[in-house]
């Protein structure tokens, strides 16, 4: 079937199921093109929280369509493939979770979303890569803190506020491939760039930026600065909405290896059989989705 085909008939099963199509910045080029929304960890959650569709297609990873089934228990959250999972998010266990909390039993667990829904079930609250340091910014000084499950982006958030935390030891592989000499390398050749990066980039990679930002962050400041040229420390899907959102600007990916496999499974294809057939569907038990929705609505209430 045609690719024009495969959009025409996703159109006509989006109407016929009353559905609609949310994307991650990092999906494929022409999958973001099919969404209704594209955006953040933090946008998205936003957007299925007050849809009104009976449909959730989520074009990203598994732990994000979790969200939106934990946002909106009465809609079908379905994904168009099911392997799309996150690295990441498998680097913390429940068991690992509850052990790490019985050794610090007064710190409060900030998690952030690329995460299970078991996992935030055990939170306090939550937190993306857009609101992490308002987040903290807000929980008692007097109150130890655990950050799961991202080292990189809680150090950042330590940095930022000048506070100690606990951090878990995961990390994204996909950013953690972003080197501090493929940067420095890029900049030789492009002297005149910005670079823009991730916080979820290592520290070194981090020390180097002249904005960090979350997804959406670098996409707002790449559009409001005066820079023609601007490097991008994060995964290359990102430069498909940069592109389309400043078409007169030049933008440099800090490495070609930060692509990330998972989110890349989704297709236009794949999205058709899911609304064809009603697949594949994401649930989460009702007990875990009661104390995962607090630790999300207490992140929402603050952002």
């Amino acid at each position: 079937m045609a690719t024009a085909t495969l959009e025409e008939r996703l159109l006509e099963l989006k109407r016929q199921r009353n559905a609609v199509i949310l994307a991650h910045n990092y999906q494929r080029g022409e999958v973001q093109d099919a969404a209704d929304f594209t955006g953040d960890s933090l946008g998205l959650s936003r957007q299925a929280a007050k849809t009104d569709a009976d449909v959730i297609l989520f074009c990203g990873v598994h732990f994000m369509a979790e969200t939106a089934a934990i946002l909106c228990p009465d809609k079908t959250v379905l994904v168009p493939d099911p392997n799309a999972g996150c690295p990441m998010a498998n680097m913390v266990s429940p068991r690992e979770l509850a052990a790490m909390k019985a050794r610090h039993p007064g710190a409060l667990v900030v998690t952030y979303v690329n995460s299970t829904a078991a996992i935030k079930a055990m939170s306090d609250i939550c937190c993306t890569s857009a609101n992490a340091v308002k987040v903290v910014a807000s929980l008692p000084r007097d109150r130890e803190v655990l950050f799961v499950p991202d080292q990189s982006l809680g150090d950042y958030v330590a940095k930022q506020l000048g506070r100690p935390m606990i951090l878990w030891g995961g990390y994204c592989p996909t950013h953690h491939r972003i080197l501090a000499r493929d940067v420095r390398a890029a900049r030789a050749e492009h002297p005149d760039a910005l670079f823009v990066c991730h916080p979820e980039c290592t520290a070194d990679v981090v020390a180097l930026a002249d904005k960090v930002a979350s997804t959406s962050g670098i996409l707002r400041f790449c559009r409001e600065s005066a820079a023609e040229e601007l490097i991008i420390g994060t995964e290359i899907g990102l430069l498909h909405q940069l592109r389309k959102q400043s078409p007169g600007k030049v933008f440099v990916e800090a490495s070609p290896l930060a692509d990330c496999p998972n989110m890349k499974l989704n297709t236009i294809e794949k999205m058709v059989w899911s609304l064809e057939d009603m697949v594949e569907r994401v649930t989460v038990p009702p007990e875990t989705t009661e104390k995962a929705r607090r630790a999300i609505e207490r992140m929402l209430e603050i952002t």
